[in-house]
């Protein structure tokens, strides 16, 4: 069944909605934190989506936008919603859609990843904690009602729909890295014993209802993905079977688009943790899962995580298992790094691993996510990334600017 033909990384791609996509490279969502203090979009966060669609990306995908101002993931969140300044939101659209790139809105909830100094009492699908460590910056979550899960899928369809009316051209559920959603689906998590809960169509029930109320308000022409957990890497977490029964469950229901991730924040596979050594050298982190999915859903697939080169890139798009290439550090450290690669088949890119030297600051600091998003804060003021940013001013500067909250997770 597979549908994800082979392709070069200028051929254009086109969905199901009509919605043409210039090229194969995908810009993945990473936490810019450059939300005003009343959660709209800054001059500066426009400049960096503007320097981004310039710099050749064929999709770009927002960072998180929380639909619930009561509940964030970090303090500098975008939030959309009745009483967001859309004029802003338009500005933004704007701004990334330039140079003929698609932006799409990543629509996210914490869930039980807000942060103690953001949340006395975060909501998630059970009154499970995070572990790991993690349970020393996050409080333990209340379990939602049922009354509140039907009013938070309404508040993804809000979202959805006014992101529509400011000139975002798709949307993104953000069903991973163990956010609302992701709770929702991980039996870790998620131990309701309703119809929310338990058996794996039970788990499925929010992400699905999601899905359907933010297409009966955005139309069938409009396009809608989800960025997926390949797995959890976790026991008794969100498993790889999990996730191909829910792709194929989501393909029947018509989505538009699947960008396969893996990790929690208790597991941050993302970030390239417990990859091994032969999949780090083939720069594909997920690739192995996204062949196998491509046999079992004609849905187009995005492959995010490791890719530094070109002829890496055209691997794995010749191989089948991806239809487009997700990007994120290699565009925080360059913003022209798709004309880079559009422009020379050999062309790559290193990217820094910044450290401190001492192991246990840069766990606490989520150096390997903090380091780039001071390089995003660089570009949103026109300046270059710095390559040789030093790791201890950029702890520094974390605590400088929120004191003992600075050492909260950090999210992606």
């Amino acid at each position: 069944m597979t549908r994800n033909k082979a392709a070069g990384i200028s051929t254009a791609l086109t969905l199901k909605t009509g919605t043409r996509i210039k090229n194969r490279l995908f810009k993945s969502a990473m936490s810019e934190q450059l939300g005003d203090k009343h959660h709209n979009p800054t001059q500066r966060l426009i400049r960096l989506y503007r320097t981004w669609a310039d710099g050749g990306i064929g999709l770009a995908v927002s960072g998180n936008v929380m639909v619930d101002r009561a509940a964030l993931g970090e303090p500098r969140n975008i939030v959309l919603d009745a009483d967001s300044d859309l004029k802003m939101f338009e500005k933004w659209a704007a701004a990334g859609t330039g140079n003929g790139t698609c932006l799409w809105m990543q629509l996210n909830h914490p869930g039980k990843q807000a942060p103690k100094f953001l949340a006395k009492e975060p909501v998630a699908p059970s009154a499970v904690p995070l572990g790991k460590g993690l349970e020393k910056a996050f409080n333990l979550p209340r379990e939602l009602s049922e009354p509140e899960i039907l009013a938070l899928i309404e508040k993804f369809a809000t979202s959805a729909g006014l992101a529509r009316g400011a000139g975002f051209e798709g949307i993104q559920i953000h069903g991973a890295h163990g956010y609302l959603v992701s709770q929702f689906l991980s039996p870790r998590h998620n131990r309701r014993k309703d119809r929310w809960g338990g058996s794996l169509e039970n788990r499925m029930r929010f992400v699905v209802a999601v899905f359907r109320k933010i297409r009966g308000v955005v139309g069938e022409d409009f396009p809608v993905g989800i960025k997926l957990n390949s797995a959890d890497f976790m026991r008794s977490g969100f498993s790889p079977e999990d996730s191909m029964a829910l792709a194929i469950r989501l393909q029947d229901e018509g989505i538009d688009l699947i960008e396969i991730s893996g990790g929690t924040y208790e597991s941050p596979a993302m970030t390239g943790y417990k990859i091994n050594a032969a999949t780090r050298k083939r720069e594909a982190y997920f690739l192995d899962y996204a062949q196998r999915l491509s046999e079992a859903v004609a849905v187009p697939l995005v492959v995010t995580g490791g890719f530094r080169s070109g002829p890496a890139m055209r691997a794995a798009l010749e191989s089948g298992a991806a239809a487009m290439i997700g990007l994120a550090r290699p565009l925080a450290m360059d913003p022209d790094f798709p004309n880079g690669v559009l422009g020379n088949p050999a062309h790559a890119l290193q990217c820094p691993h910044p450290t401190t030297g001492i192991a246990v600051v840069d766990k606490m600091a989520m150096l390997a996510i903090t380091w780039y998003e001071y390089q995003l804060a660089r570009i949103a003021k026109g300046k270059r990334p710095d390559p040789d940013l030093n790791a201890w001013r950029v702890v520094a500067r974390m605590f400088g600017s929120m004191g003992a909250h600075a050492f909260a997770r950090r999210r992606s």
